[in-house]
């Protein structure tokens, strides 16, 4: 792979140059050298993200979609494979594909904007809501837990593995639960709650494996590209007991992904203290793959530079990542259609897990980088 620092000593003569040359006579031009230096940064970006995020399908021969965004501007894109094996349907930037637990970030802000509306509160019991949760065994879960993972809820209608709030252990029952009282409180149901959330975001090609009508649907393989196994009844299946459509129902594309992050952490859908809740460390999570890790309400985040909000999916042949660095508002959307969970979960998402490696590494060097350009001209000061 290559070593982000073989690139950055031509770029800080590059961005040294520039700025000396562009250099500004009066404080009331700084803006302008920021902005020069910002788009060398830019720049340098692309070419890194090119030059490994490249590698990374060429050594796997990644068969999906990544697509990268800074903001509104397209980092990086490529797809790659097929959509459909048996028609040799190849892939594209329309390409709808099913994110498994992704979709537990849009469970988890329904539950909030219930909140806001004053229908629930995160702190109130389970049991308030729901029936099946008036047992002895349930009645101290707490919507907070189910959001968090740390109810102790594995199978719904199971003992819990442990006592409320002491522990974490991600279930995907907790989400389904919660998505029953968003049902509860909305006097909707979650389909039609989650239409809402999608349409007022702009999603046009995202919906649910309920209500899916449309084409361009990437069907989901088991196996390889020269022994493709079809999982049958795609993406009806998602709404089976297996799964859950809260837990991880949700169809969408690299796109509507990117549209999602802008809207969700540009404060466009919740307020700026609801939010807040949403992606607070409230409990810590040792992912067998991505290692350790904070969790806030359906969101992981990085421990340690970058900041990072990000969820992995994965529902049978379709594994998923969807990334957000909130210090440059950029995006990285990676998703597929085809696991070899011969091989294990471990390989399956080794491609994402390598481009996260390469993203964060990026995102490191550019935000130092920035730092050490972008500083108060204290000869333009005086």
């Amino acid at each position: 792979m290559l070593k982000i620092s073989h690139l950055l000593f031509p770029l800080l003569v590059t961005l040294s140059l520039t700025a000396c040359k562009n250099a500004p006579e009066y404080t009331t031009k700084t803006v302008d050298r920021n902005a020069i230096i910002d788009s060398t940064i830019t720049s340098f970006k692309k070419k890194l993200l090119e030059k490994q995020i490249d590698s990374v399908f060429t050594k796997y021969d990644f068969n999906g979609s990544i697509a990268i965004f800074k903001d509104s501007t397209e980092l990086y894109r490529k797809e790659n494979g097929f959509s459909n094996f048996e028609n040799k349907a190849k892939i594209n930037d329309s390409t709808i594909f099913a994110i498994g637990s992704v979709s537990k970030q849009f469970t988890s802000v329904l539950v909030l904007l219930q909140m806001e509306h004053g229908k629930l509160n995160i702190e109130d019991k389970v049991s308030k809501y729901l029936k099946e949760f008036q047992t002895k065994e349930y009645e101290n879960i707490s919507i907070h837990q189910l959001l968090n993972h740390t109810s102790g809820l594995n199978t719904l209608g199971g003992k819990l593995l442990f006592k409320s709030g002491s522990d974490f252990f991600y279930s995907n029952d907790g989400f389904n639960t919660l998505g029953k009282v968003i049902e509860k409180v909305s006097g909707k149901s979650y389909d039609e709650n989650v239409q809402e959330l999608l349409s007022k975001v702009g999603m046009k090609n995202s919906s649910t494996g309920n209500t899916f009508k449309g084409k361009n649907f990437a069907s989901a393989y088991l196996g390889n590209k020269k022994n493709a196994e079809k999982i049958p009844n795609m993406p009806k299946r998602l709404s089976g007991k297996e799964i859950g459509i809260p837990a991880g129902g949700i169809l969408s594309t690299t796109d509507d992904l990117h549209r999602w992050n802008n809207a969700l952490y540009g404060g466009k859908i919740l307020n700026p203290e609801t939010l807040k809740k949403f992606i607070l460390k409230s409990s810590e999570r040792h992912h067998a793959i991505l290692g350790k890790m904070g969790y806030g309400y359906g969101i992981m985040l990085n421990i340690g530079k970058p900041t990072t909000y990000f969820h992995s999916g994965y529902i049978k042949g379709s594994p998923s990542l969807n990334i957000y660095y909130p210090d440059s508002k950029t995006s990285v959307i990676i998703l597929s259609n085809i696991a070899d969970e011969a091989k294990g979960k471990g390989y399956i998402f080794r491609p994402h897990l390598e481009v996260k490696k390469i993203t964060d590494a990026i995102e490191n060097t550019v935000t130092d980088l920035r730092k050490q350009m972008i500083k108060p001209d204290k000869q333009n000061e005086l």
